[in-house]
């Protein structure tokens, strides 16, 4: 049942009586990436009241979105069903169209594994990297450490740091990438300006903005055409 009734007969209006309620789309966000635990949510996004992180999650249960289920080795885990899963192109698509009002980051702003996982789906351009040949580069920002493995169209996101997150075993979060990265890049919330072509990557050296730890420097241009957000999230 939805939180509340906008009274028009609309499946826009129905969407949004069931996803648009505060908290909620983020609680999708960080469940794309894969199942989680209530802890896990919670450490996630850490400005969520406890009780509102309960309330979304039943709202989302009842509307059919999130499942409670048993997953080995972590007892009960959240995760979107068929029907949840259907929300990861529109997540993406409000990813994209929010990136360009993004601004720098406010002091209390933090970066999770989760939402930086989202954030490189969500500037992933398969029709570029499908011309390029593999990548595999290891991402540092704040304490969070992703392994970014391109093959293809095809991206698949680890997580290394922090760890301790259940296993998804269809997107392999939380499992080693085997083999050393072609490029381990440390990067600040400045790598949006690299992101959205404001600045070259060489730029992005120059001002400190992302730096090689090691491996190929050359692989920083490829990094900035395969992750790109454009004007009009193009």
């Amino acid at each position: 049942m939805a939180a509340r009734s906008y009274g028009q007969y609309c499946g826009v209006t129905t969407a949004v009586e069931q996803v648009g309620e505060r908290w909620a789309l983020l609680i999708i966000r960080d469940l794309l990436v894969g199942p989680r635990r209530y802890t896990d949510l919670k450490q996630g996004l850490a400005k969520v009241p406890t009780n509102i992180l309960s309330t979304r999650l039943k709202e989302l249960q009842e509307s059919g979105v999130v499942r409670r289920v048993p997953l080995k080795n972590c007892g009960l885990v959240y995760e979107l069903t068929d029907y949840g899963r259907q929300l990861e192109p529109i997540v993406l698509a409000l990813g994209r169209w929010g990136f360009q009002q993004m601004g720098d980051p406010g002091p209390d702003d933090a970066v999770t594994a989760d939402s930086l996982t989202v954030a490189l789906h969500t500037a992933f351009r398969p029709e570029v990297a499908a011309g390029l040949e593999p990548a595999h580069y290891e991402l540092h920002v704040a304490d969070v450490v992703l392994r970014a493995v391109v093959d293809g169209a095809a991206l698949q996101v680890v997580q290394v740091a922090p760890a301790g997150r259940p296993v998804d075993p269809a997107r392999r979060v939380g499992v080693p990438v085997p083999g050393a990265a072609d490029v381990v890049i440390a990067a600040g919330p400045g790598i949006r300006r690299v992101v959205s072509g404001e600045l070259t990557p060489d730029e992005a050296v120059a001002q400190d903005v992302w730096r090689v730890v090691s491996g190929d420097a050359g692989m920083l241009d490829r990094f900035a055409a395969t992750f790109h957000i454009g004007p009009g999230g193009s």
